[in-house]
């Protein structure tokens, strides 16, 4: 069940990144988490675009637009070999949005990747506490009746 929120300064992203990168981002999100792909867990990849007041992000260096892609998943959920890969593709893929160079190292540095690992047991939906094992048994069986 993860959750995956882009926070971007106004007018940063292209027409066509704005368009896009939310469901970019949350399948990024799945493939790196190992989901199956299936409407239920596309459906539990929820993902947020937060486009900020005009002034509201700055550095002390300059104005240059700079980009937070915060991700929840439960604990457990990402190796150290997934997170790389999530916080690599993450950063492509804002930057595509934006229409900046992952090839430009000063352009790669404008996004800031944070993984957030929700403990077992602290995590709920429909009203009940949502286990990690549960998902885990979960995607097996969807994965089986794919």
């Amino acid at each position: 069940m993860p959750m995956i929120r882009l926070t971007a300064p106004p007018g940063s992203l292209t027409e066509e990144g704005r368009g896009t990168v939310q469901r970019d981002l949350a399948t990024v999100l799945l493939r790196w988490e190992g989901a199956p792909d299936t409407a239920f867990f596309r459906a539990q990849a929820w993902s947020y675009l937060v486009e900020l007041p005009e002034g509201a992000q700055t550095t002390a260096e300059d104005d240059a637009p700079r980009f937070l892609v915060e991700v929840t998943v439960p604990q457990g959920a990402l190796s150290e070999r997934r997170k790389a890969g999530l916080v690599e593709d993450a950063t492509r893929t804002v930057l595509a949005a934006a229409g900046l160079s992952p090839a430009d190292p000063g352009d790669a540095l404008r996004v800031w990747v944070l993984v957030h690992e929700q403990p077992d047991g602290t995590w709920g939906a429909g009203g009940s506490v949502i286990r990690y094992a549960d998902l885990v048994a979960l995607a097996k069986e969807q994965r089986a009746d794919a």
